[in-house]
């Protein structure tokens, strides 16, 4: 079982920026896709972004495009989202997944195509 454990979140005026990062408890997380999700308070949870085993292939939806990045690090075991230019529709608890499909692609968007998940952390966005 991997055990992901995220950092990062906070309060930030919209505009601003914050940096996730999620670290694996084991090595085999080089081999694996991972992504971000998040959910707001009354909504199900939203694919935001995903990223390949070896960095060569990122993956965002539409809503984040342009602001945030994926990206990660194999010697550390870990993750990081990079959010800039936030929005108060940004608002959520984010999560990290892995998806255990050794040197699989960066294109599973669904909640359901990833099998370990963080805790979640909070972000919020002020206007």
């Amino acid at each position: 079982q991997v055990q992901l454990v995220e950092s990062g979140g906070g309060l930030v005026q919209a505009g601003g920026s914050l940096r996730l990062s999620c670290t694996a408890s084991t090595r085999t997380f080089y081999a694996y896709p991972w992504g971000w999700f998040r959910q707001a308070p009354g909504k199900g949870r939203e694919f935001v972004a995903a990223i390949n085993w070896s960095s060569a292939s990122t993956y965002y939806a539409d809503s984040v495009k342009g602001r945030f990045t994926i990206s990660r690090d194999n010697a550390k075991n870990t993750v990081y989202l990079q959010m800039n230019s936030l929005k108060p529709e940004d608002t959520a608890v984010y999560y990290c997944a892995v998806r255990r499909s050794p040197y699989g692609s960066a294109s599973y968007i669904g909640e359901y195509d990833y099998n370990d998940w963080g805790q979640g952390t909070q972000v919020t966005v002020s206007s």
